[in-house]
């Protein structure tokens, strides 16, 4: 918390207290959180049950590894036989080693796993303390949006007001007014009228609010995307990673053990690299939430709305600065990196091509549900 501190800076505001009630409507209408507890709960516990199936096929990877250990003596008593190698004990015993894998599976791919979870756990302990605050940023700002929303209804209402009588004087009034006179009053209702127009704030709510829900599940739906691959590959790895064990007694597929046991560290840290790139993505989104709620405190203003900054805030067509949006946008996009700063970290091929495979395939999915909506 003190480097987000430091990187961000807490004095360009006071803190406003958010009533209990509003609380309880805004989570309920956007979640609780930047990303919501229960789905990422409901994404843990679906990682936990992967290695409850990891003994669905050791029978058959045993058999498979008892007939590969008989082709694979028979190919170097041959070779011996022939002449053409010599006595060698410590090749012998590596078919033997590996069906010892194959039998105390479970305990190999967790003693594999370790080293991501302590990463995991470390990262997400700086991310959790990260949102903790963002939450409490996000309060304050949607408060202070429904203030500024306020403020404006109010500057309406009175123009609104202002222009019924007017028009009622107007009417009256106007036959017997001189030229000169309905000039100067013309140069005094146009202003009036064109506040009014520019006040106008229901589809300028509207339209907030679209795009920052917009904004906000992109984030959450790739991030949801990375850990539900996450946990598809391992569970195919950790189901079939028996059969790769097996195959790596012959010669001809001697390298398949170890490549599978890049993959499975190279996926097993995708959990910690995401938490990661969610902290650090808190950090631009930190700084985003405290300059828009110094700029909205400035809006609203202690002694009263400042009607000038109102109306041009008014005239941008939402009632939003735009900065926590950009960095929603941002966080959504550096989470699809995650696959490829793995294969940074151990390096491994399918993984990433397979993770851009699933990328493509529903990217292809979603142009297709438009053109279905769209037809």
């Amino acid at each position: 918390m003190y480097i987000l501190n430091m990187m961000t800076g807490t004095a360009g505001f006071f803190v406003q207290a958010v009533p209990d009630s509003f609380k309880d409507t805004f989570n309920f209408l956007q979640g609780n959180g930047v990303y919501e507890e229960g789905m990422m709960h409901f994404l843990h516990e679906m990682k936990s049950t992967i290695w409850t199936h990891y003994d669905a096929f050791i029978a058959d990877a045993q058999a498979l590894a008892a007939i590969f250990m008989l082709i694979f003596f028979a190919i170097k008593s041959y070779e011996m036989i022939s002449g053409d190698k010599q006595l060698e004990i410590m090749p012998l015993l590596r078919p033997f080693g590996l069906t010892m894998v194959i039998l105390w599976w479970s305990i190999f791919t967790r003693v594999l796993a370790y080293p991501t979870d302590v990463v995991e756990q470390k990262t997400s302990a700086m991310f959790d303390g990260s949102q903790a605050e963002i939450n409490d940023l996000r309060l304050q700002r949607a408060k202070l949006m429904v203030e500024v929303s306020d403020q404006l209804y109010k500057i309406q209402a009175e123009t609104q007001t202002a222009k019924t009588e007017a028009d009622t004087w107007y009417e009256n009034a106007w036959e017997s007014v001189k030229s000169s006179v309905k000039e100067g009053f013309s140069e005094v209702w146009n202003p009036i009228v064109e506040m009014r127009n520019r006040l106008e704030v229901g589809l300028q709510l509207l339209a907030t609010s679209l795009l920052e829900t917009l904004a906000i599940w992109i984030l959450r739906i790739c991030t949801y995307i990375i850990f539900i691959i996450q946990i598809i590959f391992s569970t195919i790895l950790i189901i079939l990673g028996p059969f790769s064990v097996a195959v790596s007694i012959l010669p001809a597929f001697r390298d398949s053990f170890s490549t599978w046991v890049a993959r499975f560290i190279s996926v097993n840290l995708y959990s910690g690299i995401a938490y990661l790139v969610m902290y650090v993505a808190s950090l631009f989104q930190h700084y985003a939430l405290e300059a828009e709620i110094t700029r909205y405190q400035e809006l609203v203003g202690t002694g009263g709305a400042s009607l000038e900054k109102l109306g041009w805030f008014a005239s941008n067509g939402v009632l939003s600065f735009g900065m926590v949006i950009v960095t929603f946008i941002i966080g959504a996009l550096t989470m699809l990196t995650v696959p490829s700063i793995s294969t940074w970290i151990v390096s491994t091929s399918g993984v990433s091509s397979a993770a851009s495979s699933m990328g493509r395939g529903a990217s292809s999915m979603t142009r297709a549900a438009g053109h279905m909506m769209g037809g």
